[in-house]
């Protein structure tokens, strides 16, 4: 499998360093119908679905690419880039939606509500805001807080990185595994052996970290089905993995605050406030998997194993990863307060989705038809097979996709 090693002059070393399959970032955003009624009259969001909005992204190459011989790794930063496809789209970026004020919701937690509200009132904002789908995705100069915010602000022009990951040069079977990020073997928001752990992608890439909520995650076999005629297995993200610490123990320590997860019942969410400093929260779309209160807080959801789980479809016999779907959804939180006005008719915590995303991406006819041939008739030369296949894999789980899904992580200060 000498093809199949990550250096210079073999099969796999030009699709790795930049991926010719597409990869796409569809979103859903969840336009708030009532939002008066909520500041009002403390009443439940009623919200409507509007999307997809969709971004082909990861198109730009590899960049600082160093080999280690020393260890038979390879260093390298990933840029990011988004380029709206409005052909794939159901309208337009300037289309508007009414979502949560990203400056209120990530003040309520950070700032003293007097300063909060002293802040709401000189700039004549609420709980609520009217945006269009590229400044709450992409950034906007907001009324309160100096410097940019947006859900993914800032990602294009950004670098997510250095990774260092083996090259399979001496064990192919540890090809694509992660070895480092960021120079560091773990990372260290968890304050916990286990939960900062970086547990690295395997060949077939089961296991990966979501480098962008910090936390690791595996798979698991659901069925065998039929890609391109191809057969595959589908291997999904589980309910355990966002289940609450009374049904997982192994998740213990993702719970940070007992209040809003009520004593660390709370399923379905990862709260990354502590990391981010943001009450930001990463869950299945539409709550999928999650405590029924989450669905019942707000009108309008409907989670859906089929349209809202993850999952990664790969190849038994070479293990190439082949077709994948990314589905994370961002949200926020905001509760009642005495003092700010806006908060003063709200009755409890309550986490809002802002968006849900799709990241996905399938080998195409060509590809499929070429692997169908070297499978068919030379397994013992499928390294031939262009690495793309491998990449698609690697780009479902090992991406910087909701490493922004926050407000700025600039040192925002209260105007």
């Amino acid at each position: 499998m000498q093809e199949s090693v990550i250096e210079p002059g073999t099969t796999a070393w030009e699709n790795w360093v930049s991926a010719d399959a597409p990869v796409y970032r569809q979103f859903w955003l969840f336009d708030v119908q009532n939002p008066l009624d909520v500041v009002e009259n403390g009443s439940k969001p009623k919200l409507v679905e509007k999307g997809p909005y969709t971004y082909k992204t990861r198109y730009l190459p590899k960049e600082n690419i160093t080999a280690n011989p020393e260890n038979h790794t390879i260093s390298f930063l990933l840029p990011a880039g988004a380029i709206f496809e409005p052909s794939m789209s159901v309208g337009s970026e300037e289309d508007s939606v009414t979502s949560l004020n990203l400056a209120v919701a990530g003040g309520y937690k950070l700032f003293p509500p007097w300063v909060l509200e002293a802040a709401i009132k000189l700039n004549n904002v609420s709980l609520f805001q009217r945006r269009t789908v590229r400044e709450i995705l992409w950034g906007y100069k907001d009324p309160i807080l100096k410097g940019t915010l947006g859900l993914f602000f800032p990602y294009n022009g950004t670098y997510d990185g250095p990774y260092s990951v083996f090259t399979g040069k001496d064990d192919i079977s540890k090809v694509s595994i992660i070895d480092s990020w960021q120079g560091e073997k773990k990372v260290s928001f968890w304050n916990n052996t286990y939960c900062d752990m970086i547990n690295g992608t395997e060949p077939c890439l089961l296991k990966a970290l979501f480098f962008n909520v910090f936390r690791s995650v595996s798979a698991e076999y659901e069925r065998s089905l039929n890609l391109k005629g191809i057969e595959v297995y589908r291997f999904k993200l589980p309910p355990l993995t966002l289940a609450s610490p009374a049904v997982n123990p192994d998740n213990q320590c993702f719970c940070t605050d007992s209040v809003v997860s009520k004593n660390c019942t709370l399923a379905g969410v990862l709260d990354i406030t502590s990391s981010r400093g943001q009450p930001v929260y990463i869950s299945l779309p539409h709550f999928l998997h999650g405590s029924p209160y989450l669905v019942e807080d707000v009108e309008g959801l409907g989670p859906s194993e089929e349209h809202h789980v993850t999952f990664l479809d790969v190849e038994p016999t070479t293990g190439f990863s082949l077709r994948f779907a990314k589905r994370l959804q961002v949200n926020m939180m905001y509760g009642p307060s005495k003092i700010i006005t806006v908060l003063k008719k709200v009755k409890d915590y309550t986490i809002l989705p802002i968006v849900w995303l799709n990241e996905t991406a399938s080998l195409d006819d060509k590809t499929a038809d070429r692997f169908k041939k070297e499978l068919l008739s030379r397994v013992d030369m499928l390294e031939t097979v262009q690495f793309t296949l491998i990449g698609l894999g690697s780009a479902a789980f090992v991406l910087c996709t909701v490493a922004h899904c926050l407000v700025s992580r600039n040192n925002n200060k209260l105007v």
